[in-house]
């Protein structure tokens, strides 16, 4: 009942207000922002706004950076005519914060939306204001520039987040109080726990359920079925930095010592063997679980390095025995190993169906999957086993792998083909040295 009552005076009090009134008020976000939403009243230097899928973090991003440049006296900061936009890569920079549908350009009406040049990646507003735009995976990027605002989306899934973050705070140096916001789907990383526990940040969470006015009918009844309570439900809808399981092989200390970046990753030509490991799933079609396909190598001193996760949902044959040629192909490996426990000959078959020279060796599972990721979680705590780069949905994987030999309730596809690559490597044998195809 008092529901109605407030929409009847909403309504009313609308109907008073004019059409020029009715677009301002319909341009003024914080007016229809969830509270989440809505730049922190304490004092900040960082806003990092940690929200479920759909919760609404690029909109309040956007919405925030446009204020910021459109001088709006109620946001404080000043953007001092240069702004940075970081994304994970460029193309979801410009797919997501600048093209997408919650986007710059989008939360901008016709006649105030900034020119958007690709080839420069710039957006350039009305009054001269420049926005850059820079890739996560590229930290040196931003070196020499200076702003006085940035905004850096699905700072999670960056593939240096560390690196790429501290590269900007050197570059915020312009106007009065140079201000920053990080808007993602929180993952338990340093970078984030560092800044939660920095006095100068203040964190908002959105969860998917705040925003759903604005998402598909059905979509969080659907994934709240599946999801709801699990690790991944925490974190993908209500925005939860989800920290390691006591009952699970590997721990996210144990990843962070073992990753290589830049020039610490040895090149293939220092590598012995290169194998990549295929785990098809039982079915296919759209409601298929994934397809692992993990590729590693073994280097002269007896270790092991993950080169690539390039596992594939959903994973028809066709899809994945192309996924997997090309990687091999990419790497010039020496064979694909295919768990043949599901489909026998046929893993084989399709495989050869794309491409009959590719050396495939089938290996079938005859212990669980704790079992035989055991020896290899040993690998990782020996030193042994080393990831050039960031594999964030493997790694994720890897630490929710419990004895019943499922990750949040489902098949541990990812870890399954890495497990198969790092045994092929590392617990097979010593194997001859590798040999290219030519």
């Amino acid at each position: 009942m008092l529901r109605l009552v407030r929409r009847s005076l909403t309504t009313r009090f609308l109907e008073t207000l004019s059409p020029d009134e009715l677009r301002r008020l319909h341009g003024d976000w914080p007016v229809f922002a969830n509270l989440a939403q809505r730049p922190p009243l304490e004092q900040w230097r960082t806003w990092l706004l940690l929200g479920g899928r759909g919760g609404g973090k690029t909109w309040a991003g956007a919405h925030w950076l446009k204020s910021l440049v459109a001088r709006d006296p109620h946001i404080a900061g000043d953007a001092a005519g240069r702004v940075a936009l970081v994304g994970e890569t460029f193309a979801d920079a410009r797919a997501v914060m600048v093209e997408g549908e919650s986007g710059l350009l989008a939360v901008h009406g016709r006649g105030e939306r900034p020119q958007w040049n690709p080839s420069k990646r710039e957006l350039v507003w009305r009054d001269g204001t420049i926005g850059q735009v820079f890739s996560a995976s590229d930290p040196e990027g931003l070196r020499g520039s200076q702003f006085g605002a940035a905004w850096c989306d699905e700072v999670g899934k960056w593939e240096h987040p560390d690196e790429t973050w501290d590269m900007l705070q050197f570059c915020l140096r312009l106007g009065r109080d140079p201000r920053r916001v990080a808007t993602t789907t929180p993952r338990p990383l340093a970078l984030l726990r560092r800044l939660i526990a920095d006095p100068a940040t203040q964190v908002t969470r959105a969860k998917s359920s705040d925003n759903r006015g604005h998402l598909a009918p059905g979509f969080l009844e659907y994934l709240n079925d599946r999801y709801g309570g699990t690790r991944l439900g925490r974190q993908e809808l209500d925005g939860e930095i989800v920290e390691d399981r006591e009952d699970a092989l590997w721990r996210r200390s144990m990843i962070e010592a073992a990753r290589l970046d830049g020039a610490d990753v040895p090149t293939l030509e220092n590598l012995e063997r290169i194998v990549v490991a295929v785990d098809p799933p039982a079915g296919s079609g759209p409601h298929a679980a994934a397809c692992g396909i993990v590729a590693a190598g073994r280097d002269r001193e007896g270790r092991c390095l993950v080169l690539a996760d390039r596992s594939v949902q959903p994973a028809t044959p066709l899809k994945w025995s192309m996924a997997a040629i090309a990687l091999f192909r990419a790497l010039e490996a020496d064979c694909i190993v295919a768990e043949v426990n599901q489909g026998g000959d046929m893993v084989k078959g399709m495989i050869h169906n794309v491409d009959p020279s590719v050396p495939v060796r089938a290996v079938r599972a005859s212990r669980g999957k704790w079992l035989r990721a055991e020896p290899v979680a040993l690998l990782y705590e020996r030193g042994l086993v080393r990831h050039a780069g960031r594999f964030a949905e493997l790694e994720d994987e890897m630490c929710a792998v419990t004895r019943d030999g499922k990750a949040e309730g489902r098949s541990p596809d990812r870890v399954d083909a890495l497990v198969w690559a790092v045994s092929e490597l590392m617990l097979a044998g010593r194997a001859e040295p590798r040999i290219r195809m030519v």
